[in-house]
């Protein structure tokens, strides 16, 4: 859905950062001076010359003091994360670790992720499921290093401002989940379309799940059945072999992740196969690649290339990763029915090697799970992204593909208040004739007045590929008078391409439109995100 550009935006201050103003305006000044804008794009800071700014920052150094995380920003490769952390006490480096997404999967934010792992308050160190591998080495090499720093002693909390611990309502976190209840699921592609995305309502009645426009939905997914059979086969165990008074078929098909296969599992091999196979596994085990197979191995594909090694059973789960639950925006409004709650669901198929992937949870919701049928499930509050509070500010959604689905929520919450706030929606897909989600809604939203403004951009329909950053940049004069009177900007979507793409082109409507040289044109919409009018749902 989006192009390729030359060169990334930089990643500036966040607005999370805790730096005083005068740390910030000392940071972003800078910054902005190392930044140099044409007609192509932004030219990045390189890893060296942020390292270098960030040390001489004001306050950059300071133990209790994250130096801005110039490392939170997702479309870095965890290397060049590291290198920006490489100075900084191992809780930043752990952070830093993190894939940057914030997106609540793991049950914090990445800085309380690892300030969790640092502190010895949660010992779960594969959470991080955008990170992947690269993530849980890293984190697992830093957790090895917990010891090696000085500790910070411990705050003196008086008895008497200690609060009775209170147990959370079910449903209100992934340790924590209620169930819910499927109630059907719609194709929104059209025939014709190279896509599969499902339009899925789930029923809360009875669940005390309780949600506000912008959250995410947590889902605990089964593995695939036939997966199941073909792992238990190449594994040789029976399907009723007892593991902790469950079956092998029950954990295989709920507790355990089939995808990928961990390292944790090609060091089991290592202990019990010879020769150039134990070399090939203990490789495998510390990230090389001997084979240059790496990436396509999951757990099947494991056991195949391991073929004859025969795992105990219990050893062989006991070295794969726990099943993780799936998050999905959420693309309705309790409003409309507060006992309802509505997903956008792109399907991922792929094959490797002659044999079908399938993704875990978007596959069992097209396909392998009926209507009626429950399923562990929570509600992940959002991390800074919702509405104005003001309902008559203006709001412009940028969203292809499932990207719309929280701005569905969006147009519907406020239809459901009548705020007088003008809406305008960026929507593209691949072809208008068959991936056109939720086409008449959004019409019949357009010809009520409920949505200003509907810009359409699609990628295969004629010779040239049209992007939702490609429509931007066509309305640009109109995006900055909407941006000048207040408007707040939402992106959701696809972090490392599509988002990048989006703030690219603002930057450059920015800079055209407003009258704002490069550099202050960068700052400009950093300034946005600092007040909270430039807000991200991307993953």
């Amino acid at each position: 859905m989006t192009q390729n550009v030359p060169s990334p935006l930089p990643s500036l201050v966040p607005e999370t950062a805790p730096f005083t103003e005068e740390q910030r305006f000392w940071l972003n000044g800078f910054f902005a001076g190392l930044i140099a804008l044409d007609s192509t794009g932004v030219t990045a800071l390189s890893t060296d010359q942020a390292a270098a700014l960030l040390s001489g920052a004001p306050g950059a150094n300071a133990e209790d003091d994250d130096g801005g995380a110039p490392w939170h920003d997702q479309t870095l490769p965890i290397t060049e994360r590291m290198k920006l952390a490489e100075d900084k006490p191992l809780r930043w480096k752990m952070m830093a670790a993190m894939a940057q997404q914030d997106c609540g999967q793991c049950g914090y934010d990445c800085k309380n992720y690892s300030g969790a792992i640092i502190s010895g308050t949660e010992t779960r160190l594969n959470l991080c499921v955008p990170g992947g591998k690269e993530t849980a080495r890293m984190v697992k090499a830093l957790y090895e290093q917990i010891g090696s720093e000085p500790k910070a002693s411990a705050p003196v909390v008086p008895a008497a401002v200690v609060e009775p611990v209170v147990k959370a309502k079910a449903g209100t976190s992934r340790d924590n989940p209620s169930v819910a209840r499927v109630l059907s699921r719609t194709l929104l592609n059209k025939p014709g379309s190279e896509k599969e995305t499902w339009h899925v309502e789930i029923d809360l009645t009875g669940s005390g799940i309780e949600y506000q426009v912008g959250d995410a939905f947590g889902l605990f997914p089964h593995n695939d059945p036939m997966l199941v059979e073909q792992v238990m086969k190449a594994l040789g165990a029976p399907p009723d072999h007892d593991i902790g008074g469950r079956t092998l078929r029950q954990v295989l098909t709920d507790s355990v992740s089939l995808s990928p296969a961990p390292d944790m599992l090609f060091q089991l091999f290592s202990y019990i196969t010879g020769g150039d196979r134990r070399k090939k596994a203990r490789a495998l085990a510390t990230g090389d690649d001997p084979d240059k197979d790496a990436a396509t191995l999951d757990v099947l594909a494991a056991l195949e290339k391991f073929t004859g090694t025969a795992p105990d059973p219990e050893a062989f789960i006991e070295a794969l990763d726990p099943m993780q639950p799936r998050l999905y925006s959420i693309s309705s409004s309790p409003k409309t029915d507060p006992n309802r709650v509505t997903l956008t669901v792109d399907t991922v198929r792929y094959t490797i090697k002659n044999r079908q992937r399938l993704g875990v949870c978007s596959t069992l919701l097209a396909e392998r799970i009926d209507p009626g049928a429950v399923l562990k499930a929570y509600v992940q509050k959002a991390h800074a992204f919702a509405l104005p509070a003001d309902p008559n500010v203006p709001i412009i959604m940028i969203g292809p593909g499932t990207g719309v689905a929280p701005f569905r929520a969006f147009l519907q919450d406020r239809m459901a208040d009548q705020a007088p706030g003008r809406n305008w929606l960026f929507f593209g897909h691949q072809r208008s004739a068959c991936d056109f989600f939720y086409e008449e809604e959004m019409k019949a939203m357009r010809a009520s007045g409920l949505l200003t403004r509907l810009s359409l951009a699609w990628s295969r329909d004629g010779d040239e590929k049209i992007y939702v950053q490609d429509r931007m940049r066509e309305t640009g004069r109109d995006l900055w008078a909407w941006l000048s009177e207040g408007a707040h900007v939402y992106v959701c979507g696809d972090a490392k391409r599509m988002a990048k793409d989006v703030e690219l082109a603002l930057v450059d409507i920015v800079a055209q439109h407003g009258g704002k040289p490069g550099e202050e044109a960068v700052l400009f919409v950093s300034d946005l995100k600092k007040k909270g009018r430039y807000q991200q749902d991307v993953y």
